[in-house]
């Protein structure tokens, strides 16, 4: 969505990647810290809210869900199917596995994903489904639809709560993480009031980043429920307060490449980090990881270049196409 005023959650897309990498690839700290973990629940929790919110923000001006559901399969499946098929190539995978794959339905048999190959994997099913629950939303209910929202993220997290599920990796116990994203979107587009604004707006940044890192770590405790609203509540502020110093941070030219080519960085990741890029132990593996940065780098940045932009405009033209086609139809 190239809107100038979204321009700092290009930022947040950069950094949301940053993070994940780190926690894949890098020690961070003592193992008995578990800052990895704290970054890795860290940067999906920034990463889903912003999916929610660009998402919701495109429905509240185009409701054409044929339209959006194209657009989005477009820009998500190309990459990743491609990814799947020589993963699963290379690992000589078996049917059931082929299968929970390709469907993105493997979140629910976490078993058939390839460790540290495919069970990233689990976060393109979580918003595949989502896609399609909203796409549904919004065709039942048209725009007015959305306004449910904040009831189904309110009641996934109350089922989080009532089974004490802190983290869970599918779809119906983590969806609440993008819904908290689609709610921001809503009171951003001012749809559930100006008090909930002017909350916003009074928040300390710092603050709400150091409530959302407590949310992320296993101490965290009952905070850990929260984390949704935490790191809707901090890309919020950044959305309703510009003149923040941070926001500079944001819109630095760095993050914006590196949001642009985010996708490709994170899907191609854990199969580069399964070759000799990430073989060995200690020193002898880390010595390695600049090469595996470098050359990551330049596969996202080939991949978004050569597959994903063409994929994505041919999207829109076909999107158009079928619009024209169907609105023919109709008349």
């Amino acid at each position: 969505m190239a809107n100038e005023r979204f321009t700092v959650l290009d930022g947040w897309r950069g950094i949301s990647i940053l993070v994940v990498l780190a926690c894949h690839l890098l020690p961070l700290g003592p193992k008995p810290l578990k800052l990895n973990y704290d970054a890795g629940l860290l940067g999906m929790a920034l990463f889903f809210t912003l999916s929610g919110f660009l998402v919701t923000s495109f429905l509240l001006h185009k409701d054409n869900v044929l339209d959006f559901l194209v657009r989005r399969f477009f820009r998500i499946l190309p990459l990743a199917w491609l990814y799947i098929v020589l993963s699963l190539s290379i690992f000589a995978a078996d049917f059931q596995t082929w299968m929970s794959h390709l469907t993105f339905s493997a979140d629910y048999m976490p078993t058939l994903f390839i460790p540290h190959v495919t069970d990233h994997l689990w976060s393109l099913c979580v918003e595949i489904h989502f896609y399609l629950g909203i796409a549904l939303l919004v065709a039942l209910f048209k725009k007015k639809g959305l306004l449910f929202i904040p009831l189904l993220c309110i009641a996934v997290t109350g089922f989080r709560v009532m089974n004490d599920v802190q983290v869970a990796f599918v779809t119906h116990l983590r969806i609440d993480e993008i819904l908290a994203g689609c709610v921001l979107a809503l009171i951003y587009e001012q749809k559930l009031g100006q008090t909930v604004i002017n909350f916003i707006k009074d928040q300390n940044f710092w603050l709400v980043l150091l409530l959302l890192l407590v949310s992320c770590h296993p101490a965290g405790g009952a905070f850990m429920f929260l984390r949704p609203y935490f790191a809707a509540l901090l890309v919020g502020i950044t959305l309703l307060q510009p003149d923040l110093k941070v926001n500079k941070l944001l819109n630095h030219k760095f993050l914006f490449y590196v949001a642009t080519i985010s996708y490709a960085l994170y899907v191609l990741h854990p199969l580069l980090a399964s070759t000799w890029l990430g073989s060995g132990e200690g020193w002898d593996k880390y010595m390695k990881r600049p090469l595996l940065f470098l050359i990551l780098f330049v596969c996202a940045h080939v991949s978004t270049l050569y597959l994903e932009k063409p994929c994505i405009a041919f999207g829109k033209s076909f999107s158009n196409f079928l619009n024209v086609r169907f609105n023919h139809a109709k008349k």
